[in-house]
Protein backbone atom coordinates (compact mmCIF):
# COMPACT_ATOMS: atom_id res chain seq x y z
CA UNK A 1 0.00 0.00 0.00
CA UNK A 2 1.04 3.23 -0.50
CA UNK A 3 -0.53 6.53 1.63
CA UNK A 4 -0.52 10.07 1.41
CA UNK A 5 -0.49 12.70 4.41
CA UNK A 6 -1.67 15.57 4.04
CA UNK A 7 -0.59 18.14 7.28
CA UNK A 8 -3.24 21.11 8.21
CA UNK A 9 -1.02 23.38 10.87
CA UNK A 10 -3.74 25.39 11.60
CA UNK A 11 -5.68 25.90 14.95
CA UNK A 12 -7.99 28.70 16.39
CA UNK A 13 -5.87 27.89 20.15
CA UNK A 14 -2.65 25.86 20.71
CA UNK A 15 -3.31 22.75 23.41
CA UNK A 16 -1.32 23.00 26.02
CA UNK A 17 1.12 19.21 25.23
CA UNK A 18 1.08 19.39 21.59
CA UNK A 19 4.48 19.83 19.90
CA UNK A 20 3.44 18.82 16.57
CA UNK A 21 3.92 21.59 13.74
CA UNK A 22 1.24 24.08 14.37
CA UNK A 23 0.46 27.64 15.20
CA UNK A 24 -2.67 30.18 15.20
CA UNK A 25 -3.24 31.82 11.60
CA UNK A 26 -3.15 35.73 11.73
CA UNK A 27 -5.99 35.86 8.90
CA UNK A 28 -7.91 33.89 6.62
CA UNK A 29 -5.46 34.79 3.50
CA UNK A 30 -2.60 33.19 5.24
CA UNK A 31 -4.43 29.80 4.86
CA UNK A 32 -5.42 30.69 1.63
CA UNK A 33 -2.04 31.22 0.41
CA UNK A 34 -0.75 27.73 2.30
CA UNK A 35 -3.51 25.70 0.49
CA UNK A 36 -2.45 27.28 -2.95
CA UNK A 37 1.32 25.76 -2.23
CA UNK A 38 0.01 23.47 -0.42
CA UNK A 39 -2.34 21.63 -3.48
CA UNK A 40 0.89 22.68 -6.09
CA UNK A 41 3.04 20.28 -3.77
CA UNK A 42 -0.08 18.03 -3.93
CA UNK A 43 0.26 17.96 -7.52
CA UNK A 44 4.02 17.59 -7.99
CA UNK A 45 3.31 13.96 -6.68
CA UNK A 46 0.88 13.38 -9.19
CA UNK A 47 2.41 10.48 -11.02
CA UNK A 48 2.08 8.40 -7.77
CA UNK A 49 -1.73 9.17 -7.77
CA UNK A 50 -2.83 5.84 -8.70
CA UNK A 51 -1.01 4.04 -6.26
CA UNK A 52 -2.33 5.83 -3.36
CA UNK A 53 -4.65 3.73 -1.14
CA UNK A 54 -4.87 5.84 1.86
CA UNK A 55 -5.46 9.81 2.22
CA UNK A 56 -4.88 11.18 5.91
CA UNK A 57 -5.60 14.76 6.62
CA UNK A 58 -4.06 15.60 9.79
CA UNK A 59 -2.59 18.56 11.46
CA UNK A 60 -3.33 20.95 13.42
CA UNK A 61 -7.05 21.70 13.11
CA UNK A 62 -8.01 20.36 9.53
CA UNK A 63 -11.10 20.77 10.17
CA UNK A 64 -11.03 24.75 11.44
CA UNK A 65 -10.92 25.66 8.13
CA UNK A 66 -14.04 27.08 5.99
CA UNK A 67 -16.38 25.06 3.65
CA UNK A 68 -14.45 26.96 0.75
CA UNK A 69 -11.46 26.02 2.02
CA UNK A 70 -11.94 22.31 3.03
CA UNK A 71 -13.59 22.33 -1.05
CA UNK A 72 -10.59 24.00 -1.98
CA UNK A 73 -8.45 20.79 -0.43
CA UNK A 74 -10.88 18.38 -1.54
CA UNK A 75 -10.55 19.40 -4.52
CA UNK A 76 -6.97 19.15 -4.76
CA UNK A 77 -7.14 15.06 -3.90
CA UNK A 78 -10.20 14.39 -6.10
CA UNK A 79 -8.19 12.55 -8.76
CA UNK A 80 -6.99 10.13 -5.94
CA UNK A 81 -9.30 6.76 -5.25
CA UNK A 82 -8.22 5.94 -1.65
CA UNK A 83 -9.74 3.12 0.00
CA UNK A 84 -9.56 4.50 3.32
CA UNK A 85 -9.96 8.67 3.59
CA UNK A 86 -9.40 10.15 7.04
CA UNK A 87 -9.63 13.60 8.73
CA UNK A 88 -8.43 14.90 11.74
CA UNK A 89 -11.37 16.71 13.48
CA UNK A 90 -11.59 18.89 16.50
CA UNK A 91 -15.39 18.82 18.12
CA UNK A 92 -15.87 22.50 18.60
CA UNK A 93 -14.84 23.54 15.02
CA UNK A 94 -17.13 20.50 12.81
CA UNK A 95 -20.65 21.24 11.68
CA UNK A 96 -22.91 19.36 9.69
CA UNK A 97 -22.16 21.26 6.46
CA UNK A 98 -18.83 20.38 6.26
CA UNK A 99 -19.72 16.58 7.54
CA UNK A 100 -21.53 16.78 4.33
CA UNK A 101 -18.66 18.08 2.31
CA UNK A 102 -17.05 15.04 3.90
CA UNK A 103 -19.62 12.91 2.83
CA UNK A 104 -19.30 14.58 -0.79
CA UNK A 105 -15.66 14.08 -1.56
CA UNK A 106 -15.68 10.91 -0.58
CA UNK A 107 -14.08 11.11 3.22
CA UNK A 108 -15.20 7.99 4.95
CA UNK A 109 -13.01 8.16 8.08
CA UNK A 110 -13.06 10.61 10.97
CA UNK A 111 -10.21 11.10 13.88
CA UNK A 112 -11.88 13.11 16.55
CA UNK A 113 -9.56 14.51 18.65
CA UNK A 114 -11.35 14.16 22.27
CA UNK A 115 -8.44 13.49 24.80
CA UNK A 116 -10.90 13.30 27.62
CA UNK A 117 -14.25 13.80 28.66
CA UNK A 118 -13.77 15.39 32.07
CA UNK A 119 -14.74 18.92 32.17
CA UNK A 120 -11.72 20.32 34.48
CA UNK A 121 -9.02 18.62 32.60
CA UNK A 122 -10.22 19.92 29.46
CA UNK A 123 -9.45 23.01 30.27
CA UNK A 124 -6.34 22.43 31.73
CA UNK A 125 -4.98 20.91 28.11
CA UNK A 126 -6.84 23.91 26.61
CA UNK A 127 -9.19 22.14 24.88
CA UNK A 128 -12.14 23.97 23.44
CA UNK A 129 -15.00 21.37 23.37
CA UNK A 130 -17.49 19.95 25.06
CA UNK A 131 -18.68 16.73 26.03
CA UNK A 132 -21.82 16.86 24.69
CA UNK A 133 -20.17 18.21 21.31
CA UNK A 134 -18.43 14.80 20.87
CA UNK A 135 -21.72 13.24 21.02
CA UNK A 136 -23.35 15.42 18.63
CA UNK A 137 -20.68 15.26 16.30
CA UNK A 138 -20.44 10.89 16.37
CA UNK A 139 -23.89 11.03 15.87
CA UNK A 140 -23.76 13.27 12.88
CA UNK A 141 -21.34 11.37 11.33
CA UNK A 142 -23.01 8.01 11.70
CA UNK A 143 -26.36 10.29 10.19
CA UNK A 144 -24.31 10.35 7.29
CA UNK A 145 -23.47 7.01 7.08
CA UNK A 146 -19.49 7.96 7.68
CA UNK A 147 -19.13 4.63 10.27
CA UNK A 148 -15.64 4.86 10.68
CA UNK A 149 -14.98 6.85 13.63
CA UNK A 150 -11.92 6.89 15.77
CA UNK A 151 -11.69 9.15 19.24
CA UNK A 152 -7.88 9.95 20.52
CA UNK A 153 -7.62 9.44 24.15
CA UNK A 154 -4.92 11.22 26.74
CA UNK A 155 -4.34 9.50 29.87
CA UNK A 156 -1.95 10.01 32.83
CA UNK A 157 -2.90 13.99 32.63
CA UNK A 158 -1.48 15.43 36.25
CA UNK A 159 -4.50 15.17 38.60
CA UNK A 160 -6.30 12.67 36.80
CA UNK A 161 -7.65 9.84 38.63
CA UNK A 162 -8.59 6.30 37.54
CA UNK A 163 -12.00 7.21 38.27
CA UNK A 164 -11.44 10.06 35.63
CA UNK A 165 -10.24 7.61 33.63
CA UNK A 166 -13.05 5.01 34.40
CA UNK A 167 -15.29 7.65 32.87
CA UNK A 168 -13.66 8.63 29.70
CA UNK A 169 -13.70 4.23 29.21
CA UNK A 170 -17.58 4.32 29.69
CA UNK A 171 -18.15 7.35 27.40
CA UNK A 172 -16.20 5.45 24.21
CA UNK A 173 -18.60 2.45 25.57
CA UNK A 174 -21.60 4.53 25.11
CA UNK A 175 -20.36 6.20 21.81
CA UNK A 176 -20.47 3.03 19.72
CA UNK A 177 -17.47 3.82 17.98
CA UNK A 178 -14.99 1.72 15.56
CA UNK A 179 -11.32 2.59 16.77
CA UNK A 180 -9.53 4.00 19.52
CA UNK A 181 -5.87 5.72 20.22
CA UNK A 182 -4.72 6.31 23.13
CA UNK A 183 -1.92 7.69 24.33
CA UNK A 184 -0.27 8.63 27.97
CA UNK A 185 0.74 12.16 28.21
CA UNK A 186 4.64 12.88 27.46
CA UNK A 187 5.94 16.45 28.58
CA UNK A 188 7.41 17.59 24.91
CA UNK A 189 9.90 20.44 24.58
CA UNK A 190 8.43 23.74 23.09
CA UNK A 191 4.63 23.38 24.25
CA UNK A 192 3.30 25.21 27.09
CA UNK A 193 3.53 22.50 29.74
CA UNK A 194 7.34 21.67 29.39
CA UNK A 195 8.02 25.84 30.22
CA UNK A 196 5.58 25.28 33.01
CA UNK A 197 8.02 22.30 34.00
CA UNK A 198 10.96 24.59 33.51
CA UNK A 199 9.18 26.82 36.57
CA UNK A 200 8.51 24.07 39.03
CA UNK A 201 4.75 24.11 37.87
CA UNK A 202 4.33 20.79 35.97
CA UNK A 203 5.08 17.40 37.58
CA UNK A 204 4.74 14.38 35.39
CA UNK A 205 2.65 11.26 36.51
CA UNK A 206 4.18 8.62 38.57
CA UNK A 207 5.31 5.77 36.52
CA UNK A 208 2.95 3.22 38.03
CA UNK A 209 0.36 5.33 38.08
CA UNK A 210 0.55 4.93 34.64
CA UNK A 211 1.08 1.81 33.69
CA UNK A 212 -2.15 1.07 35.78
CA UNK A 213 -3.89 3.42 33.77
CA UNK A 214 -2.71 1.42 30.68
CA UNK A 215 -3.78 -1.70 32.15
CA UNK A 216 -6.80 0.00 32.93
CA UNK A 217 -7.36 1.21 29.30
CA UNK A 218 -6.71 -2.21 27.73
CA UNK A 219 -8.97 -4.15 29.85
CA UNK A 220 -11.39 -2.13 29.34
CA UNK A 221 -11.46 -1.63 26.01
CA UNK A 222 -10.85 -5.75 25.19
CA UNK A 223 -14.06 -5.79 27.28
CA UNK A 224 -16.09 -3.50 25.13
CA UNK A 225 -15.09 -5.87 22.09
CA UNK A 226 -12.21 -3.59 20.94
CA UNK A 227 -8.73 -5.40 19.39
CA UNK A 228 -6.00 -4.16 20.55
CA UNK A 229 -3.44 -4.47 17.17
CA UNK A 230 -0.96 -1.66 17.93
CA UNK A 231 0.83 -0.19 21.33
CA UNK A 232 -1.90 2.57 21.61
CA UNK A 233 -4.71 1.39 18.96
CA UNK A 234 -7.30 -0.54 19.25
CA UNK A 235 -10.33 -1.39 16.70
CA UNK A 236 -13.81 -3.18 16.16
CA UNK A 237 -15.10 -5.47 13.71
CA UNK A 238 -12.02 -4.91 11.42
CA UNK A 239 -11.52 -0.92 10.95
CA UNK A 240 -7.89 -0.88 11.49
CA UNK A 241 -6.56 2.78 10.77
CA UNK A 242 -5.16 1.54 7.36
CA UNK A 243 -3.18 4.34 6.76
CA UNK A 244 -1.12 4.04 10.18
CA UNK A 245 -0.46 0.19 9.69
CA UNK A 246 1.68 1.64 6.59
CA UNK A 247 3.57 3.13 8.49
CA UNK A 248 4.17 0.70 11.20
CA UNK A 249 4.86 -1.89 8.08
CA UNK A 250 7.60 0.59 6.72
CA UNK A 251 5.25 0.75 3.71
CA UNK A 252 6.05 3.89 1.00
CA UNK A 253 3.93 7.15 1.91
CA UNK A 254 3.86 10.66 0.46
CA UNK A 255 3.94 13.70 3.41
CA UNK A 256 2.42 16.90 1.89
CA UNK A 257 2.34 20.29 4.17
CA UNK A 258 4.45 22.50 6.43
CA UNK A 259 6.72 20.10 8.34
CA UNK A 260 5.55 16.74 6.75
CA UNK A 261 7.58 14.07 6.28
CA UNK A 262 7.50 11.22 3.73
CA UNK A 263 9.05 7.64 2.72
CA UNK A 264 9.43 6.73 -1.00
CA UNK A 265 11.48 4.48 -2.87
CA UNK A 266 14.04 3.99 0.29
CA UNK A 267 13.99 8.10 0.80
CA UNK A 268 12.68 10.10 3.54
CA UNK A 269 11.73 13.40 2.72
CA UNK A 270 11.16 16.20 5.69
CA UNK A 271 10.02 19.22 4.13
CA UNK A 272 10.44 22.87 6.18
CA UNK A 273 8.91 23.79 9.53
CA UNK A 274 8.46 27.55 8.98
CA UNK A 275 5.65 28.51 6.78
CA UNK A 276 7.80 31.22 4.87
CA UNK A 277 10.27 29.00 3.70
CA UNK A 278 7.64 26.38 2.68
CA UNK A 279 6.03 29.00 0.19
CA UNK A 280 8.92 29.17 -1.46
CA UNK A 281 10.07 25.30 -1.45
CA UNK A 282 8.47 22.83 0.62
CA UNK A 283 11.51 20.23 0.55
CA UNK A 284 13.87 20.78 3.28
CA UNK A 285 15.47 17.67 2.32
CA UNK A 286 15.59 13.67 1.89
CA UNK A 287 17.70 11.05 2.78
CA UNK A 288 18.65 7.63 1.43
CA UNK A 289 17.99 4.83 3.93
CA UNK A 290 20.82 2.38 3.97
CA UNK A 291 19.44 -1.80 5.04
CA UNK A 292 20.87 -1.22 8.09
CA UNK A 293 18.55 1.80 8.82
CA UNK A 294 15.37 0.49 7.04
CA UNK A 295 16.10 -2.94 9.21
CA UNK A 296 16.33 -0.99 12.63
CA UNK A 297 13.52 1.16 11.65
CA UNK A 298 11.07 -1.92 10.45
CA UNK A 299 11.74 -3.90 14.01
CA UNK A 300 10.96 -0.40 16.01
CA UNK A 301 7.67 -0.11 14.10
CA UNK A 302 6.74 -3.47 14.00
CA UNK A 303 7.14 -4.53 17.58
CA UNK A 304 4.92 -1.61 17.44
CA UNK A 305 2.26 -4.22 16.14
CA UNK A 306 0.75 -6.41 18.71
CA UNK A 307 0.96 -9.33 16.36
CA UNK A 308 4.67 -8.27 15.98
CA UNK A 309 6.79 -9.08 12.76
CA UNK A 310 7.41 -12.38 10.86
CA UNK A 311 10.99 -13.28 11.56
CA UNK A 312 11.45 -15.06 7.79
CA UNK A 313 10.15 -12.20 6.35
CA UNK A 314 12.56 -9.97 7.23
CA UNK A 315 15.54 -12.95 6.96
CA UNK A 316 14.44 -13.11 3.59
CA UNK A 317 14.09 -9.42 2.47
CA UNK A 318 17.06 -8.39 4.15
CA UNK A 319 19.50 -11.59 3.94
CA UNK A 320 20.56 -11.88 7.36
CA UNK A 321 19.90 -13.92 10.46
CA UNK A 322 17.81 -11.94 13.20
CA UNK A 323 19.35 -13.31 16.17
CA UNK A 324 23.23 -13.14 14.88
CA UNK A 325 22.58 -9.61 13.67
CA UNK A 326 20.69 -8.11 16.94
CA UNK A 327 22.01 -11.06 19.63
CA UNK A 328 20.88 -9.26 22.31
CA UNK A 329 17.56 -10.39 21.49
CA UNK A 330 18.01 -13.06 23.71
CA UNK A 331 18.48 -10.55 26.51
CA UNK A 332 15.04 -9.55 26.22
CA UNK A 333 13.75 -12.74 25.84
CA UNK A 334 15.04 -13.99 29.08
CA UNK A 335 13.27 -10.33 30.90
CA UNK A 336 10.24 -11.84 29.20
CA UNK A 337 9.50 -8.66 27.28
CA UNK A 338 9.43 -10.31 24.00
CA UNK A 339 8.66 -13.42 22.60
CA UNK A 340 8.69 -15.78 19.10
CA UNK A 341 5.35 -16.76 18.95
CA UNK A 342 4.29 -18.84 15.70
CA UNK A 343 7.45 -17.42 13.67
CA UNK A 344 6.87 -13.74 15.00
CA UNK A 345 9.19 -11.45 17.23
CA UNK A 346 6.18 -9.71 19.51
CA UNK A 347 6.50 -7.79 22.85
CA UNK A 348 5.31 -9.76 25.65
CA UNK A 349 1.87 -8.74 27.86
CA UNK A 350 4.69 -7.44 30.05
CA UNK A 351 6.96 -6.17 27.35
CA UNK A 352 3.91 -3.77 26.00
CA UNK A 353 4.18 -2.00 28.70
CA UNK A 354 8.21 -1.48 28.64
CA UNK A 355 8.39 -1.15 24.47
CA UNK A 356 11.47 1.29 24.65
CA UNK A 357 13.55 -0.99 26.68
CA UNK A 358 13.09 -3.35 23.62
CA UNK A 359 13.46 -0.82 21.22
CA UNK A 360 16.93 0.31 22.47
CA UNK A 361 18.04 -2.85 20.80
CA UNK A 362 17.85 -2.03 17.68
CA UNK A 363 19.08 1.73 18.26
Amino acid sequence: MKGLYVHIPFCESICHYCDFVKRVPKDKNMIDQYLKALRQEILSYKDHFKSIETIYIGGGTPSMLDLNQLTFLFESLKDIAPIEYTIEVNPESYTPEKGKLFKTYGLNRVSLGVQTFNADLLTYLNRKHTKQQVFDVVEDLKRLDIKQISVDLIYAIPNQTMDDLKYDLEMIDQLDITHVSCYSLILEEKTYFYHQYLKGNFEEVDQDIEANMYKMVIDNLKLQGFEHYEISNFQKNGHHSLHNLIYWTLGSYIGCGLGAHGFIDNMRTYNHRLLTEYLINPMKSSEFQDEKTLLQDELIFGLRKIKGVLISDLEQKYKIKLLDVYPKINEKIDLGLVEIKDGYLRLTKTGIFLGNQVFMVFI
